[in-house]
């Protein structure tokens, strides 16, 4: 038995590739399986090659797996682009319609099965995701009736009747293809999963769930991949809250809405991806200068332009943190895996309102719409901190205004919700005095830039970078982000059987930079090797500007809109630790 293993299924967008991987792995699920799932799709609604990746395992997973056990082919180019990943033995079930054929040089076992034939016996070929599905279950060996619970709870909206003919076309597609191969591959069968419940979700879900649970009741955002799931997330449940999602008609129009009613005291935010935080810079430079508290999602994707919307980058850095004209504090975090888009989207409220300023929550495409697993959410590690809002303010003898933006040490001025008596003051996107009045007295406006920049100078964040590091003199530091680290830790594992010592460091707090936690961990190690999704090493720049030690910084950038495979990794660390410790990897018989 194996304790890990790789299925792909691939065909045209809009046959039935998503569904099927739905249902398979939600079955998975059930039975308890770690699960990593990597979707490659078209940026058109029909038509065109799309294909689903998931590794299982029984152990905890955040990488996509180099090679591949089984294929499942809707077509011919599904056996053309992914047969290359199929290990020696691996196995390719093949809708027979097509007559399908394996490439030259591929070391496959063929199952030809009827897939598109046996849905239309059944009524309708839409059921054939249902015939595929089984066929793989089958294979595995695993048990049916977990799987066909799984479709009942698919399907159990349109009624027993479709319930029972997706189970019979499961159940076709499992006998056919047991009888060609002559029973469950006895070498793909899955070592038992430990039977505990996980969430399976995606990252856009858990950023979802981590506005509600922070108290967001205000969503105003315009669809764009791939972002959109956030939206839809939260107009299911928003309104089972009091709260509300509006579309907007453009990201101007959702980024100052959402400035508005964050004004107003409603907990709000909006998510987009690279071309939509273009259009809303001016803006955020209006919530730097008022001081008004605002979430913003960037799920970065491949740019510039409309670019690679459906594939992955990481080539947003430079305009999160340098985007908006002129000067104003701001914090952008970047988690890296699904538990923290939920915590750090929770704690990313309590910085803005904390701060008064806005907070962006950067991911990447692969961490958004990635599927995996994750250990069930603690709710009670959820805190709401609304800063300094004040109620009660006294009356005044006179007429002045109250001010808003007073001269304070830290930086942080009072905030007061609109209609609070005593709380009127004068809200402007122009330099102003303490109560909001325009205003462009040079000594004024010093005062006021220093008061707002100050504000993140004792910024405390949770984790600003994720360290592991076992060596005192590591002959690598490996520095990622986001979406990276499980196959950073996946390499890392080949680097060690190599004799080679590695660090690895996930920034998570990209602006202000966490200089004093980066500083030390490169001043120890030999090489840097900084990898990232992007053509110009944004974040190795980043890092440069604010930690120095050029000349041990090495780029490993993959900006053709695939992630980093682990092997890729490896092989272009084992390249960075130079010449002197491949020869002492050799002296030690290492290699």
């Amino acid at each position: 038995m194996i304790s890990q293993l790789s299925w792909k299924i691939g065909g045209q967008q809009g046959e039935g590739v998503e569904s099927t991987d739905r249902i398979f792995s939600t079955a998975l699920n059930r039975l308890g399986y770690y699960l990593y799932g990597y979707r490659h799709f078209s940026s058109r609604i029909k038509g065109g090659h799309t294909n689903n990746k998931i590794r299982i395992s029984t152990k905890p997973i955040r990488a996509i797996s180099d090679d591949l056990d089984i294929l499942v082919a809707f077509d011919q180019e599904s056996i053309d682009l992914n047969a290359h990943e199929l290990r020696s033995g691996g196995v390719i079930v093949a809708d027979a319609k097509f007559n399908p054929t394996v490439p030259e040089g591929v070391d496959a076992r063929l199952f030809p099965v009827p897939i598109t034939s046996i849905a239309e016996e059944l009524g309708t070929s839409l059921m054939k995701n249902m015939v595929a599905s089984g066929a793989s279950w089958a294979l595995l060996g695993l048990p049916l009736e977990v799987f066909n619970k799984a479709v009942e709870e698919e399907f159990g909206r349109k009624g027993p009747a479709i319930v029972e003919k997706n189970i019979e076309a499961v159940k076709r597609g499992a006998d056919f293809v047991l009888e060609l191969a002559g029973g469950p591959l006895e070498e793909f069968k899955l070592e038992p999963a430990d039977g505990k419940q996980k969430l399976f979700m995606i990252g856009n879900e858990a950023i979802g769930l981590g506005a509600v649970a922070a108290g967001c009741r205000i969503m105003s955002a315009y669809p764009i991949t791939p972002a959109s799931e956030i939206m839809e997330y939260l107009i299911k449940k928003l309104p089972k809250f009091g709260g509300t999602v509006i579309q907007t008609e453009d990201e101007i129009a959702a980024i100052t809405m959402a400035i508005g009613s964050s004004y107003a005291g409603v907990r709000t935010m909006t998510a987009s991806a690279g071309p939509g935080l273009s259009l809303m810079m001016e803006a955020i430079g209006l919530a730097g200068m008022t001081e008004t508290p605002v979430v913003i999602i960037d799920t970065q994707r491949g740019g510039p332009s409309t670019g690679l919307p459906t594939k992955q980058e990481q080539s947003d850095i430079n305009a999160l943190i340098y985007g908006t004209h002129g000067e104003i504090p701001k914090i952008v975090i970047a988690p890296s895996s699904i538990e923290e888009c939920f915590y750090d989207t929770v704690e990313a409220f309590n910085l803005a309102d904390k701060y008064q300023v806005p907070v962006i929550v950067a991911t990447d495409l692969q961490l958004s719409l990635g599927k995996q697993s994750c250990e069930m959410l603690d709710f009670n590690k959820v805190t709401i901190d609304r800063g300094y809002l004040v109620k009660d303010i006294p009356d005044r003898e006179d007429s002045s205004m109250f001010n808003r933006y007073a001269f304070t040490e830290n930086g942080i001025s009072p905030r007061v919700l609109p209609g609070e008596k005593n709380g009127i003051h004068h809200v402007t996107g122009v330099e102003h005095d303490e109560s909001g009045r325009p205003s462009e007295s040079p000594v004024n406006r010093k005062k006021m830039m220093d008061k707002r920049l100050r504000k993140l100078a004792n910024l405390e964040v949770t984790n600003p970078i994720h360290l592991q590091a076992p060596h005192a003199e590591p002959d690598l530091l490996i520095i990622g982000m986001g979406s990276t680290g499980g196959t950073i830790d996946q390499a890392r594992i080949r680097l060690s059987e190599d004799g080679l010592k590695t660090n690895h460091m996930t920034v998570r707090l990209l602006h202000p930079f966490p200089t004093e936690q980066v500083l030390p961990q490169i001043e120890k190690a030999k090489k840097v090797v900084v990898l990232e999704n992007n053509a110009t090493g944004q974040l190795a720049n980043l890092i440069k500007q604010n930690v120095g030690y050029h000349d041990k910084i090495v780029n490993v950038l993959k900006y053709n809109g695939n992630p980093f495979l682990p092997s890729e990794v490896y092989e272009e660390c084992k390249k960075a630790a130079g010449k002197k410790a491949q020869e002492e990897l050799v002296k030690n018989g290492n290699v």
